[in-house]
Parts: structure tokens; C-alpha cells; sequence
């Protein structure tokens, strides 16, 4: 193991532009950017695991709101740094561009890219404190906003080694800072899962009201096949174990790493991948996407062509790469020294060596996975042909789609009950999707109709979950859907066609109304994934009650909100209201005039709209597939954990 002490600490810069430009080193200060904060301490403990120093991390969502993050590394260094004349530690959390990882020493691949993670941790929290348990002694020095409020000092003896992390963010640079432990524990799991034997705990001490009490442990023996058989939650395989590729070697000069696992759905239609760079997640992809893309389209093509005469044939009906994509699901994890990122946020890689490596490592890999198992790539070959002829359905689809002039609102093919909107840019342009004929009805009045497009859909639209393509595209509810968006759906979907820049999903705040929604998502992941991972699928927030006075009209969201209207606006008791003061219930959309609905739900001015994320609608969807699957054992096991929080049954 490399030494790791004071003299491996290096500095570029100062920390005097984190606060004022926080986007820039966070991507944001939404709730996405407070989770960074989350990930850049975690990412370096993960750093000490890959340096062989650590085994075990701990996350602690504080109850007040902090975060705690432990590892059994070997804790930063605190002795005298030569050049800045201050412990080390304090270096790292007042420098931006100080770390061990810009010379390959301490760390020979890390996550944390160009030292500022902690460093901007502590310039956004109000409080920072950090404990280090090295050389016999506890250590412990304390910052606000940056600044050392007290000197590192030694509190206590210790035989252990390790650093502890307590942040708290600061709600002037935050518009949150509420952490969501959802969010943070698919976040270590996946940790987890690409570090064989890693250790990780997750607590949430706040009360059970506030939606804490959770306690998790991820461990995982089989790394990437435990991953990748943990994408597929619980369908079947269309392989009999995932393809594994494993390789690590000197290439060009530089020491490098590529582990891959991939499989197939047996029914599934979309391609997923997830792909990360020293630990670090790449959710735009880049170089080892590209690669592994490349290799394997290229293996499969020149392995299949030897196996069926049908799959090199010319024309329509021609086997292509996302052909042999379709329903794949895959991990791609490569590690390398000084790997070249597009931003801060290590979004998508372009270190092209990487590319090279990844393509031979896999060309390899698989020529030798299919030699051994040809009756599992004969599977994957006919699933590719099933696939092109599916391919040729779907182009129908999107055929029906297509304008006679550009954005023509009076073209033939678009269905008869969407009111279109006149606005010729889809940028400016928006589609509502609304429960029913009556809501579609108050939805086409109240609308902006130079902007607005509605289109009512009658009842529940079909579960797309295990039916096939052909009987999807059959359904007049699903057609209607397709022509009215334009971009067809995959494997030929084209999001040039795309006629609105927002796809607003309307329907009451009810069970029935969750259903639809859930519905929808559901067939937006598996035919348009694209849509919801550009931003264009969003859900309409209608209220639920209207609160008014002589004087005042108010909307409330929730219960919750009411009450707090009704105290703090209206002045009055929520159990004993009085004064004058009236408050109804929405059942429905349809209730609404044109007028409310216009004011609460599709003012763009004072309208609430919550953007959708593959993340949700990946949680939509597996949720349905287990209540509407084949597995009745995993449904009853579900029943019977929530049957607790059902009220108001119809029994």
C-alpha cells in the first residue's frame, strides 16, 4: 500500500467562488444538487476502499437534519502541511484543489476528479465537523461556511483508523434541505454493488413522522452479477447466467480496468444501461459506453451471420444494432488514473483510450462467452430477429404520425379528440393528457389555446407492462397518444418529431387517478424512455380543496396544507371551521370550472408541475409489475407488509 500522509497533499487554488457559483461545482442547489454533497463525501471513502484501506462506510441522516459519513480507512492526514502551514486535514476542507489524487500516489484510480468534493461540501454547510481517527489519536476541528471556526485538536486515544464527516447544508444556498433517504440508499446499493464486499450502512434517525427509522446494510459477494440480475427486478432472463468480462492490464502506458455484466429480458422491449467510471456514475455515458456498444453489436453480427442466413439479409427486414439491443440489460465499470470528464459533475467520459479498451476487452470476451455457450447466443440471435420484425410495426406506428406540412394542425392522422393548440413551436408548446371527456372538457375552455394541446383519454389506457408491441399498437386509446406526441415509439422512435416540449399528465388526486398515472409512466418507460430522460414528461399538481372567505380564495395540495390555511390565513380552527369561511373538496377535474383549473393547475405563472425522472417511472413500473405480474408470492408478500397502511376499504 502507497504511503498516505501530509507530503501527499497537494493545492491549485483557493474556495473564494464556491458560494457565490455553487451550480458550477454542484450542478445545482435543487434537491439534486443537496444529495451531491452526499456523494462527494461518500465517493471518498469509496476511494479509500479501492486503495485497499477500507471495508466498511457508514450514512447517518442525523436528527436534525445533518449528515454523517464514516469509514474505517486511513483517515486524512493531519499532520503540518509544508507550503499552506496548516494540518493537512484543513487543507483539504479549505482548498478547493487540494487532495491526494492528482499524482496518483496515495490513490492510483479515485472518484473524486479534481479535489474540491469535500472542500465544497463544507463551503455550502452552515456547520462542518470532521473527526479522524489516526496514529493512536482522535483528531477533531470544526468549520462554518467554509472557515475554521476551531483549530484541530486531539479529543481522545483510538487503535482504530478511519475519518467521520458531519455536514450540515446551508438553507441559504439550498431551496431545500431535507434529505431523502430513498434517494440515498439506491445510491449506496449501487455503490455496493460495484465494490465486492464493501460494507454499507444507512440510518435515518429522524422520527417515523418525518420519514425516518430506516436502517439498511448493502453487502454484495458477486458484484456486477448481482447488479445487473438486480435490474432486472424480478423478470425473467433470457440467458441462463449474465455474460461476465473481467479484465485488468497495462494499456498504453496506464493501468486499466474494465468489468461488464449483460444479460436480456425475455419479454423486455428498452435497452438499459448503467455505466460508471472509477465508482462514479456516467449517466450521460461516453468512451466505455461507446466501446462496449461497438464490441458488441460487432460480435453478435459477425457470430449470428455464421448461425442463421436470415440475420445478414438485406433490406427492411435486416438485423441491426439496437436490434440486438432490444430488452438488453447491462453494467459497464472501468477504472483508469486520470480519467477526462465532461463538467464537474462526471456526467458523460471522453477519455477516448478508454473507448479502445473497452472494445477489445469485450470483442474478446464475448467471441469466447459464445464459443462455450452457443445455445444461450442462438436465444439472443432469435430474440434480435423477433425484434426486427417488431421494428418494422413500430415504423408503421410512427408513419401515422407524419404531417403534411410541418407542425400542421389540420393534418390528416392526428386523433379527433385532441384539441390542438395553434403554436407552430414546439418549444413553446404544451400537450395535456387528462382523465376523461368531462375534465378534457374543462381543460379545452379554461385553457391558453395558442399554447395548450388536450387530449382526454376515455378510461384507463392498456397495461403495457406484459403486453406485446403488436397488440399495443392495436389499442385506440395507446394510437391516439402516439399521433398526438409525433415521435413514434421504440425501437423507431425519433424525438425530432416531438411536438410538444411538455407532456403534462392530468388526473385526479385519487386512487383511480394514481392508476392512470401510473399506467401512463409505465408505457412512457417502456416505449418513449427517451421522453422522460430529456425532461418532457411532467405531472400536473391539481388541489385538493378551496378555501374562501368574502375576502380570499385559497388552494390547498393536501389535508396538511389546509389546515395550515386555515390557521395561518383564514384564522380560524380546522376542526371547528367557522367565520364565514367555506372550504370544498375537489372529487374531480371534471368539478372544476375552467376558470379554477386555469388558476390552479395550468397558469403557467402560478402553476405547480413535478418533472419526471427515469427513477420514478422505473419505480412505477416495477411496482406495477409486481401488483399486476405473474408472481402472485411476491404480491401477497407486498399485501401483507403494507396491508397495515390501507384505510377507507370498500369491504
Amino acid at each position: 500500500m502507497t504511503e498516505y500522509s501530509a507530503k501527499s497533499i497537494s493545492v491549485l487554488e483557493g474556495l473564494e467562488a464556491v458560494r457565490k457559483r455553487p451550480g458550477m461545482y454542484i450542478g445545482s442547489t435543487d434537491v439534486r444538487g443537496l444529495h451531491h454533497l452526499v456523494w462527494e463525501v461518500v465517493d471518498n471513502a469509496v476511494d479509500e476502499h479501492l486503495a485497499g484501506a477500507c471495508n466498511r462506510i457508514s450514512v447517518t441522516i442525523l436528527r436534525d437534519g445533518g449528515v454523517e459519513v464514516t469509514d474505517d480507512g486511513r483517515g486524512i492526514p493531519v499532520g503540518q502541511h509544508a507550503k499552506e502551514k496548516m494540518p493537512a486535514v484543513e487543507v483539504v476542507m479549505t482548498k478547493l484543489h487540494a487532495g491526494g489524487k492528482f499524482d496518483q500516489q496515495a490513490y492510483a484510480v479515485s472518484g473524486g476528479l479534481h479535489g474540491v468534493g469535500v472542500s465544497v461540501v463544507n463551503a455550502l454547510s452552515i456547520r462542518t465537523q470532521v473527526e479522524i481517527k489516526r496514529e493512536g489519536h482522535v483528531h477533531a476541528i470544526q468549520f462554518k461556511q467554509g472557515k475554521r471556526t476551531k483549530k484541530l485538536e486531539v479529543i481522545g486515544d483510538t487503535t482504530k483508523t478511519g475519518s467521520l464527516i458531519r455536514f450540515w447544508p446551508d438553507p441559504e444556498v439550498f431551496d431545500t434541505t431535507e434529505f431523502d433517504p430513498a434517494t440515498i440508499m439506491t445510491r449506496l446499493k449501487e455503490t455496493a454493488l460495484l465494490n465486492p464486499g464493501l460494507r454499507i450502512d444507512f440510518a435515518d434517525q429522524r422520527p417515523k413522522t418525518q420519514g425516518g427509522g430506516t436502517t439498511e446494510t448493502f453487502r454484495y459477494a458477486d458484484g456486477l452479477a448481482d447488479f445487473v440480475l438486480d435490474l432486472l427486478d424480478g423478470k425473467p432472463p433470457l440467458l441462463s447466467a449474465p455474460i461476465m468480462v473481467s479484465r485488468a492490464e497495462e494499456f498504453e502506458g496506464r493501468p486499466m480496468a474494465c468489468d461488464v455484466a449483460v444479460t436480456w429480458l425475455e419479454q423486455g422491449h428498452s435497452e438499459r444501461i448503467r455505466s460508471y467510471v472509477n465508482i462514479i456514475r456516467t449517466p450521460d455515458g461516453g468512451a466505455h459506453e461507446e466501446g462496449f456498444r461497438k464490441a458488441l453489436t460487432r460480435t453478435l453480427n459477425s457470430w449470428g451471420s455464421d448461425q442463421s442466413r436470415l440475420f445478414v439479409q438485406k433490406g427492411p427486414q435486416s438485423v441491426t444494432g439496437d436490434d440486438l439491443k432490444e430488452g438488453m440489460v447491462a453494467v459497464v465499470s472501468v477504472k483508469m488514473p486520470d480519467p477526462q470528464f465532461e463538467g464537474q459533475t462526471k456526467g458523460r467520459l471522453g477519455s477516448a483510450v478508454m473507448r479502445t479498451f473497452v472494445e477489445r476487452c469485450v470483442n474478446d470476451a464475448l467471441g469466447e462467452w459464445l464459443e462455450r455457450n452457443s445455445g444461450d447466443g442462438r436465444r439472443i440471435i432469435t430474440k434480435a430477429l423477433v425484434a426486427a420484425k417488431a421494428r418494422q410495426a413500430a415504423k408503421a406506428a410512427r408513419d401515422l404520425t407524419r404531417r403534411k406540412g410541418i407542425l400542421d394542425s389540420t393534418s390528416a392522422g392526428l386523433p379527433g379528440k385532441l384539441a390542438d393548440c395553434s403554436s407552430r413551436n414546439p418549444e413553446d408548446s404544451e400537450l395535456y393528457i387528462v382523465e376523461g371527456d368531462s375534465a378534457g372538457g374543462s381543460s379545452k375552455q379554461g385553457r391558453d389555446r395558442d399554447r395548450q394541446a388536450i387530449l382526454p383519454l376515455r378510461g384507463k389506457v392498456l397495461n403495457v407492462y406484459k403486453a406485446q408491441l403488436r397488440r399495443i399498437l392495436a389499442n385506440e386509446e395507446i394510437t391516439n397518444l402516439i399521433k398526438a406526441i409525433g415521435t413514434g415509439v421504440e425501437p423507431e422512435f425519433d424525438i425530432s418529431n416531438l411536438r410538444y416540449h411538455k407532456i403534462i399528465l392530468m388526473a385526479d388526486a385519487d386512487v383511480d387517478g394514481g392508476h392512470i398515472t401510473t399506467l401512463l409512466l409505465t408505457f412512457f418507460y417502456r416505449l418513449m424512455p427517451d421522453l422522460i430522460d430529456k425532461g418532457h414528461v411532467y405531472l400536473a399538481q391539481p388541489p385538493l380543496y378551496q378555501l374562501r372567505s368574502k375576502k380570499q380564495v385559497e388552494y390547498a395540495m393536501s389535508d396538511r396544507e389546509r389546515d395550515q390555511l386555515l390557521r395561518k390565513v383564514f384564522k380560524v380552527d380546522p376542526k371547528n371551521v367557522g367565520g364565514g369561511v367555506h372550504v370544498d373538496r375537489f372529487k374531480g377535474l371534471g368539478e372544476m370550472n375552467p376558470e379554477h383549473l386555469w388558476e390552479t393547475t395550468m397558469d403557467p405563472a402560478r402553476r405547480t408541475l413535478l418533472r419526471v425522472t427515469i427513477e420514478d417511472a422505473a419505480n412505477a413500473e416495477r411496482i406495477f409489475g409486481l401488483l399486476m405480474g405473474n408472481s402472485a408470492a411476491d404480491r401477497r408478500g407486498w399485501i401483507e407488509e403494507n396491508a397495515q397502511y390501507a384505510e377507507n376499504l370498500d369491504v
